[in-house]
């Protein structure tokens, strides 16, 4: 392979919180276009998430060394950091290597939590704003176009974000298996924990409109309130209110039971024993586990959450299997690519389309003008693949140009694969973003091609 795609990053495996935080990307943008004018490459894009920062470039005739070299002193500089520092905590990867890791991690192959999609969002804005910069070409934007197909691929091919892998959202997954339809449901939080809040979160967006949130402190209640629109109120009025609510998520620091059975008695005649759902994410426990035994009532705690997450994560295991499987053979179609990159195959792909296009034409007339002799047959064939050739002249030349004047004809390769479909690729309607897809059969090629010669 002649084209030096190069990978550098570091996450969440190979380094600290510090040092994220240290080499973390606060000027995407600029750093890629210092990245082009420091460095020996010629198309760049710098992803920076919380978790992981990934640098994706193609080098210019150096070697693989040299550039990886030079990438990370330009980081490490950007940083103001130890380059030692950098190089101990990155991974590097080149070419096919390269390609792999980034079909998987737009495949959330590689993140904290295997299967979330927050991911492929962060690297679409990335990669738009290299798009916007100048600084993804021919490359990087297949690269990238062909990630975000891989991860749909995988997406629709296997299930490995179908399944709850964290506490709060396996509550909530048990609240949908209860109850179905989360919408006409109310809830109510009992304490602020960190986890109860991403439980309510979750809950609102599965379609709960009403929360009450009860807590120690009312300013914090308050405070929650505001980012959840919920209704604060003291922990202490919560009893009296219990019998409002369908959903009730509790992580208070309580050394005892601030709900308790005949507490909770009472609230289900008030409901006419309309079903309950309780969460318990506290340790120690904050509702008395005989909650549970009472009819229509459903207890869960964090250590039954725990064991649904566990299954659902070694569920998501298995389907990672399948979804690695589909990221090797992505990657080598992606190589096939890159190899074709080179003119001379290129050449062969379109005089081979050319031809193909001809003779199936051709076999199209001799169907309608009936029997002809060999000869006349033969003639026929010679006229056509001529066409098709001298049809074909100039394309190839402007080619050939390009690599005697540039060194290197790849954009234009590249372009000219895509406008005769060399690859067979079908085109996602969601590849160009914002961009509508547009439709174009034999048929209308035909009727385009008449229309334009009645204008002339």
């Amino acid at each position: 392979m002649n084209k030096q795609i190069i990978l550098i990053g570091l996450n969440h495996r190979t380094a600290g919180v510090e040092v994220r935080e240290r080499f973390a990307l606060t000027d995407v943008e600029n750093f890629e276009q210092g990245l082009m004018a420091n460095c020996p490459v010629h198309e760049c894009m710098a992803l920076s998430t919380c978790n992981r920062v990934e640098i994706v470039a193609v080098a210019r005739q150096v070697p693989t060394m040299e550039a990886m070299e030079s990438i990370l002193r330009y980081w490490a500089g950007a940083c103001n950091g130890p380059a030692e520092l950098l190089v101990e905590n990155t991974y590097q990867y080149s070419d096919l290597d390269a390609v792999k890791h980034i079909f998987t991690v737009a495949a959330s192959l590689d993140s904290m939590v295997m299967g979330e999609p927050q991911i492929l969002g962060q690297l679409k804005d990335a990669y738009r704003t290299a798009v916007d910069r100048g600084t993804a070409k021919t490359i990087v934007n297949r690269l990238l176009h062909k990630s975000f197909s891989v991860a749909k691929r995988i997406r629709t091919e296997t299930a490995i974000a179908s399944s709850a892998v964290s506490i709060s959202y396996a509550a909530v997954e048990l609240a949908r298996k209860i109850f179905g339809d989360l919408r006409p449901t109310k809830a109510m939080l009992v304490g602020a924990g960190e986890m109860a809040e991403l439980a309510a979160m979750h809950l609102l967006r599965n379609g709960v409109q009403d929360i009450i949130i009860a807590n120690r402190t009312l300013s914090r209640a308050k405070e929650l309130a505001d980012t959840l629109g919920g209704e604060p109120i003291q922990i202490e009025d919560m009893p009296s209110r219990l019998h409002e609510v369908d959903i009730v998520i509790s992580s208070t620091g309580s050394p005892v039971a601030v709900i308790k059975a005949k507490d909770v008695k009472a609230v289900l005649k008030k409901r006419k024993n309309k079903p309950m759902f309780f969460i318990d994410i506290a340790v120690p426990r904050d509702i008395d586990p005989d909650v549970n035994t009472l009819d229509n009532i459903y207890l869960y705690d964090i250590d039954d959450l725990k064991e649904v997450v566990d299954e659902n994560m070694a569920q998501r295991q298995e389907e990672a299997t399948k979804a690695r499987a589909v990221v090797d053979l992505e990657t080598a179609t992606f190589g096939n690519w890159l190899n074709s990159l080179n003119i001379q195959p290129t050449i062969v792909d379109l005089v081979d389309k050319s031809e193909d296009v001809a003779m199936r034409e051709l076999n199209k007339t001799l169907k309608k003008i009936g029997p002809v002799d060999e000869s006349t047959r033969s003639a026929l064939e010679r006229l056509a693949l001529s066409i098709a050739h001298k049809s074909l002249h100039e394309p190839i030349c402007f080619l050939k140009r390009r690599t005697q004047e540039e060194g290197s004809a790849e954009r234009f390769i590249d372009l000219a694969r895509r406008m005769f479909n060399l690859d067979d690729e079908t085109v996602p309607a969601d590849a160009h973003f914002d961009r509508k897809q547009a439709t174009c059969s034999p048929e209308d090629v035909e009727q385009f091609i008449e229309v334009s010669k009645k204008e002339q």
